[in-house]
């Protein structure tokens, strides 16, 4: 297998504790890397570098791992910038326009649904994204969930299964009635096609003896476990998240300190995503507050059309370092490795030998500009593992 090894590099994070500074982001200056197609080969001083097949001169640039991007909805139809205008103008945000969404998916073709899918897939791309996780939830119907998660599995291994996203309007008077439907047939159709389960376990959408059913059928079928959980308020979703031993818990806007307590006592990662406060003029969660606990956190865009149609890592990082108190390295590695863990991987998110070769080569010599420059052009080449 023919091997690569990028040269001069200015500033390599590796996210290995054992290399470089020692710091959790294991960083190297005046670096070099060898790799081959799929696996990170070594990491080093420039000048000990070994031959490679081909040489890759960053001209003193920064290298930084692909970004793993854990909490996505990609396959949709429609868009919702009606709602955004308003929220922009004062309407506050309250979970309700998911409808819409659905009714647009349900109409759309699989090649249109695979079409679009594919076109943020390259933008996330573009970006230096190189694992994503996509969701279902936008037809909560048997045939439809199956329909999405099978356009889903074209683009990833990392497919989440999001029946209960909210109760759609045909079982408005009949909650029961869809808890078990999504609990049962839509489960039992959709588990062969997806490697998680989640819930929007929230105001609006799911309450915790609901979500703790659906959560607990799903491990039953063999499937992992994520959760959307205390986004618009208090709710309990956290809490749930932690008990089920549930890889993330997504959002984590309004917790209390016994969930960030929990939190740091669990495996469970909370998964940040700024992207939805930034899109609903909300209140930004405290990143602070849940690393000084000792809670592992995660950053992810949240694309989907209502609140957060963000397919930008490097926002997500200015995001979250100008508004939720996390340093420009803390920020780089939650969007790195803090995301491998929320999908509890350990072969992504780092540079160590025997990582994918998932590399980014920035355009800046330093990983601080994804979030000292946001908006630009960062990305200069990327590199996935092709197995």
């Amino acid at each position: 297998m023919a091997t690569r090894v990028i040269t001069h590099i200015g500033e390599l994070t590796t996210n290995d504790a054992s290399l470089g500074d020692g710091t959790d982001l294991g960083r190297l200056r005046d670096a070099a890397l060898v790799m081959d197609d799929d696996r990170v080969l070594w990491t080093g001083p420039h000048a000990r570098a070994p031959a490679a097949d081909e040489m890759i001169d960053a001209g003193g640039a920064a290298v930084v791992p692909g970004f793993v991007d854990s909490h996505t909805h990609l396959v949709f139809a429609g868009e919702r910038s009606a709602e955004f205008e308003a929220r922009m103008a004062g309407r506050r945000y309250d979970g309700g326009g998911i409808g819409r969404t659905v009714e647009a998916t349900r109409a759309a073709t699989r090649d249109q649904l695979r079409a679009r899918t594919q076109e943020r897939v390259d933008e996330l791309r573009a970006g230096g994204v190189t694992t994503m996780e996509i969701k279902s939830g936008y037809e909560l119907t048997i045939d439809g969930e199956a329909r999405l998660l099978d356009v889903a599995g074209e683009f990833t291994d990392e497919v989440t299964f999001l029946g209960a996203h909210v109760v759609p309007d045909e079982y408005a008077r009949d909650r029961e009635a869809y808890v078990n439907l999504v609990a049962g047939a839509m489960l039992a159709a959709c588990a062969p096609r997806a490697r998680w389960a989640d819930v929007f376990c929230d105001t609006g959408a799911f309450n915790v003896d609901e979500a703790r059913r659906i959560l607990l059928a799903a491990r039953g079928a063999g499937l992992g476990l994520r959760v959307h959980g205390n986004q618009l308020g208090d709710t309990g979703g956290v809490a749930l998240a932690v008990a089920l031993d549930a890889a993330s818990v997504d959002h984590c806007t309004f917790v209390n300190d016994l969930d960030v307590d929990s939190l740091a006592a669990s495996r469970t990662v909370a998964t940040l995503l700024p992207g939805a406060e930034f899109s609903t003029r909300s209140a930004y969660p405290s990143a602070r507050r849940l690393l000084d606990a000792g809670v592992t956190v995660a950053l992810a865009t949240d694309c989907n059309p209502g609140t957060s149609y963000v397919t930008n890592m490097a926002l997500v990082i200015a995001l979250a370092v100008r508004e939720m108190g996390m340093t420009c390295d803390e920020a780089l590695w939650s969007a790195t490795r803090g995301g491998a863990k929320a999908l509890r991987r350990d072969d992504i998110g780092h540079l160590g030998v025997g990582a994918r070769a998932d590399v980014v080569v920035l355009n800046a010599p330093r990983a601080a500009h994804l979030a000292y420059r946001p908006g630009g052009a960062l990305v200069t080449r990327t590199f996935r593992s092709r197995r």
